[in-house]
């Protein structure tokens, strides 16, 4: 039930967002919104204090803004497809943005309450870093000639070395001193490891909100790179889907709540980025269309567009179902 309850809370807010940032462009931009939903298929709940309906569905495995003339040709002049393509632009992108707008936000969070991790460390006694000869309160400054600017970079280049010799530089009083070192094989992970924890240091608002911004580029670089490594057949795909997801979020929420809000923002910046995509039915896919429109000087006749769109849809409908036979499979039988 816990599991339950905190996955609810967490699609809620994804979803809730990612539809946010088109209902409120839309309304900036004098477009009739019909409706705003979240969730899929039958309605449990619906209120219409004004032109919009507001629902909630049973399927909360997204949501939508419904648009006069969105998938259909009308004489409104408030409907969608009658405004400037730089508006139906915004009110597109506006979904993805704010799903980086929530990272940054809940990252933000941790930052000021739980504190940051920092490349000033303390070393674990015994370790490779401290028979090495690195002290408490050194500066990471290097790793193997790359600059490191946040503890996530340390992490992530001394895990992918196990068992390997590495070469770090540390700030020390403010003075570079270079080390060269094994390091170690974790048990568990079987991950690099070198025997060094980060010194947390709590911010201001403005110091967290800087640390959100900077925390959600560098995780959306690393997705990025992680899918062009993908592409390129050098790693290999780690696909989950709602169902993988609901277990991710159960783990996180036993350990922690900081651990179930940075879990959320991570999954916040994935839907952000696979949103921008141009795969039909997903933003990234109207984003093309109006270029192209803009390109062409005129748009696409929106039967057309809608049906690609549906088409999509089933596609991408019958991709998640064959994602949550793999989770039911890796997840809850195995």
């Amino acid at each position: 039930m816990y599991t339950f309850l905190a996955s609810l809370i967490v699609f809620g807010m994804l979803i809730f967002f990612h539809e946010l940032g088109h209902f409120i462009v839309a309304k900036l931009s004098d477009i009739k919104v019909r409706e705003f939903s979240l969730g899929f298929g039958p309605q449990i709940f619906r209120v219409k204090p004004g032109e919009t309906e507001y629902s909630i569905r049973a399927l909360p495995l997204g949501g939508f803004v419904k648009m006069e003339g969105e998938d259909a040709k009308t004489t409104d002049p408030r409907a969608f497809n009658n405004k400037p393509v730089s508006n139906r632009l915004g009110v597109i992108f506006a979904g993805p943005a704010m799903n980086f707008v929530l990272a940054i936000l809940l990252i933000a969070v941790i930052c000021f309450f739980a504190g940051v991790a920092t490349t000033r460390i303390t070393v674990i006694p015994g370790g490779p870093a401290d028979k090495a000869g690195i002290k408490n309160n050194d500066v990471v400054y290097s790793i193997d000639g790359q600059k490191i600017k946040t503890w996530d970079e340390v992490v992530n280049v001394i895990s992918q070395k196990p068992n390997q010799n590495i070469s770090i530089i540390v700030l020390r009083n403010g003075k570079p001193v270079s080390f060269n070192f094994k390091t170690q094989i974790d048990a568990a992970s079987r991950r690099g490891i070198i025997g060094i924890k980060s010194n947390i240091v709590k911010y201001s608002l403005p110091e967290s909100i800087r640390t959100g911004i900077e925390r959600t580029f560098w995780i959306s670089k690393m997705i990025l790179e992680g899918l062009f490594q993908i592409i390129r057949g050098k790693t290999r795909a780690d696909v989950v889907g709602p169902i993988g997801i609901v277990h991710m979020v159960g783990e996180a929420a036993k350990v922690g709540i900081f651990n179930l809000i940075y879990l959320s923002a991570v999954i916040s910046i994935n839907l952000g980025l696979f949103n921008l995509f141009p795969i039909p039915a997903l933003d990234g896919s109207r984003i093309l269309f109006l270029v192209i429109e803009l390109l062409r000087g005129r748009p696409m006749e929106p039967e057309k567009e809608g049906l690609i769109h549906f088409i999509g849809f089933t596609l991408l409908m019958i991709l998640m179902i064959l994602i949550a036979y793999k989770d039911i499979m890796r997840f809850i039988i195995l």
